[in-house]
């Protein structure tokens, strides 16, 4: 998870609008550093990254409302959609992953199935919260499916992923309706 910039130049005895608008400036060049994965519906890392800066940006908007205009309330409910739709993709993606697990099909993936993998591996926090406990089990051989099992496993799986695809759609919609209104510069004009 990419980590949050820090905010340089806030000034102790300034007002709140003024360091507001600088912590707002720095969320929002963020949250658009990973603009170019929009389009890349199987970049999962880096739209998960977009998901985390949304949600910077969101807290900062909850934060500082009392001193941005009331236009910031309408925003915020962009940043809450947008960071809601990066979340059911990501969740479908840690299901599919999961049950690709389970069928013991790992290749042809979005690729968090080697992510969560490897994250199980590493010490310390990693994206995904499942217990290497629980990949451990779902890859034990004596966790193979059975024939009826395994049909219906794989009838969930292809709902799954009707379900991300569409997830994805709504999500790069709506992100091209916020581009189209111009969504980074109204942000930025908040504070005049």
């Amino acid at each position: 998870m990419a980590k949050a910039k820090p905010v340089a130049d806030l000034v102790l005895s300034a007002s709140v609008a003024e360091n507001a608008e600088k912590i707002l400036h720095v969320r929002l060049k963020e949250f658009y550093q990973w603009e170019q994965y929009v389009d890349e519906p199987y970049e999962v890392a880096n739209l998960h990254n977009l998901r985390i800066a949304a949600k910077r940006l969101r807290y900062t908007l909850e934060i500082f409302a009392e001193a941005l205009p009331e236009d910031a309330a309408l925003l915020l409910t962009e940043v809450e959609q947008i960071q809601e739709e990066l979340g059911n993709l990501h969740d479908t993606d840690v299901l599919i992953a999961l049950l690709r697990l389970r069928l013991g099909s790992l290749d042809g993936g979005t690729g968090y199935e080697e992510a969560l993998l490897s994250s199980t591996r590493k010490p310390g926090k990693s994206m995904f919260s499942i217990s290497p406990a629980l990949v451990s089990q779902l890859l034990a051989p004596h966790a193979a499916p059975t024939a009826v099992e395994r049909q219906g496993l794989e009838i969930l799986l292809q709902k799954l992923q009707q379900k991300r695809k569409a997830f994805y759609l709504t999500f790069r919609e709506h992100w091209y309706q916020l581009k189209g209104h111009d969504f980074y510069h109204q942000v930025l004009q908040l504070n005049g």
